[in-house]
């Protein structure tokens, strides 16, 4: 292995390697290494880094993550680099290849709270009963004027026209041209990084773009989604503009999502999810696992709690988990699709969601449904807008009805799921001891 990264190394030239893990919020840390430097570590097992890096909130600080509480010891994780991950990186002056990498203890055992091992375990349990699945992602994300104070809103960039857009273009091609040069550069750099992209598009929102991914494995889509999101923001801040993939960042636009296209096939490679023209039982099954478990796991695909403000009526998002042949009002949506590419739409997580952890709740939550042989609500034809909220509301509550979800604990791991819930009340007081401009501005002299 190391041999044929020597030579990989050596064929490109590289100067330095960017070791990655990805955090409990999809955040990529890691450590670079001179190149030479990173052979010689792997060789010897000395790729190591302080195991606090997957317990960092998004403000910086660190939350008691461990059942056995260990943390002050904040002993080191061994890094395992997956070398199918290795690819040219971006926007370094210095040649540089990165690689992502999993977690282990001292003993070699998995990392339990990383989140590329959640996915795995999750995709082990499927794989015990000879089911794989295809994800495909649909990521939104908004381009932004430059936002140096946080007090003001995020507004539209301005455009090769000289003008910000004003309005919702969907599908708009004269819009997406006033991005062509960032959006080629995007292309390229994902190109060089060896991405799966298929098509984007201009979404709803003013500056509002999405990218299509095609279908393929569950982790490396995930990697792939993580690495598109750095992608954007240095292509984007090399052209002097945000990018954001907040789920809400402008108060009276649309969201941005993270929509998962879902196929499972058998051990020949059948789709289980159609045949002879129907709906079978097993994808009955699943989805009912995921109208009944998914209101219960809000945080692991709606971890923020700005999360929760996109998912509001109107602005093309969900409020429950109605199922319906092409009805983008359902949280869960059928395309039109025939026997052999079957699959659902889960239109929960947000663009803020950590890809790994949103798709392993769906899987879990599919996993149980058909352990439990569940049946789901029947297919609705009209407006699930229309239909009772069954997702919570705001983050609090979404958390204490996660850590209470026994079933789901079982199939992700306790430790995980304990490391996720301290980690996001952490980041919760944190967001509850700020007072807001709306409250300053409703309340200081009313009150």
């Amino acid at each position: 292995m190391t041999d044929k990264l020597s030579e990989w190394i050596k064929q490109h030239s590289i100067e330095e390697v960017e070791c990655i893990v990805p955090d409990l919020n999809g955040v990529l840390r890691g450590k670079v290494w001179p190149a030479d430097k990173f052979v010689s570590s792997m060789n010897n097992g000395s790729l190591r880094m302080p195991s606090s890096v997957f317990s960092v909130t998004v403000t910086g600080d660190y939350a008691d993550t461990d059942e056995d509480s260990i943390m002050y010891s904040d002993p080191d994780v061994t890094l395992k680099p997956d070398m199918s991950t290795i690819r040219m990186a971006t926007g370094s002056k210095t040649p540089t290849a990165f690689v992502i990498a999993d977690a282990f203890h001292r003993d070699k055992t998995d990392f339990e709270i990383a989140p590329r091992f959640v996915l795995k375990r999750m995709l082990g349990l499927f794989k015990e009963i000879g089911w794989t699945f295809a994800i495909a992602p649909e990521l939104e994300f908004y381009l932004a004027h430059p936002n140096a104070n946080p007090d003001e809103p995020v507004k539209p960039p301005i455009g090769r026209s000289g003008r910000s857009e004003t309005s919702p273009q969907p599908y708009g091609l004269e819009s997406m041209n006033d991005y062509e040069d960032i959006i080629e550069d995007i292309y390229e750099y994902a190109k060089l990084s060896d991405l799966h992209l298929d098509t984007m598009i201009h979404e709803s929102g003013t500056a509002q773009l999405e990218i299509n991914f095609n279908h393929g494995d569950p982790v490396m889509l995930s990697d792939q989604v993580l690495m598109f999101k750095r992608i954007v923001r240095q292509v984007a801040l090399q052209h002097g503009i945000y990018a954001t993939f907040m789920a809400k960042p402008m108060e009276n636009q649309p969201g941005s999502a993270m929509h998962l296209h879902i196929s499972a096939s058998d051990e020949n490679g059948v789709n289980r999810f159609g045949k002879d023209g129907q709906l079978t039982q097993d994808f009955r099954h699943f989805v009912a696992g995921l109208q009944k478990y998914l209101p219960q796991i809000a945080p692991l695909f709606g971890p923020n709690v700005n999360s929760f403000r996109r998912m509001r009526p109107a602005y093309s998002a969900p409020i429950n988990l109605r199922w319906g042949y092409d009805n983008r009002s359902c949280g869960l949506r059928i395309p039109e699709s025939g026997d052999e590419d079957r699959r659902i739409e889960n239109r929960l997580p947000g663009a803020d969601a950590n890809p790994y952890l949103a798709i392993a709740a769906s899987l879990a939550a599919g996993y149980l449904g058909l352990k439990e042989k569940a049946e789901p609500s029947a297919l609705l034809t009209g407006n699930a807008y229309e239909k009772d909220r069954t997702l919570p509301r705001t983050l609090d509550g979404a958390l204490e009805a996660m850590i209470a979800c026994e079933p789901i604990a079982e199939l992700l791991g306790h430790k995980f799921l304990n490391a996720f819930y301290q980690l996001k009340m952490l980041e919760l007081s944190a967001y509850q001891r700020v007072v807001s401009s709306w409250e300053r501005d409703h309340l200081l002299l009313k009150a």
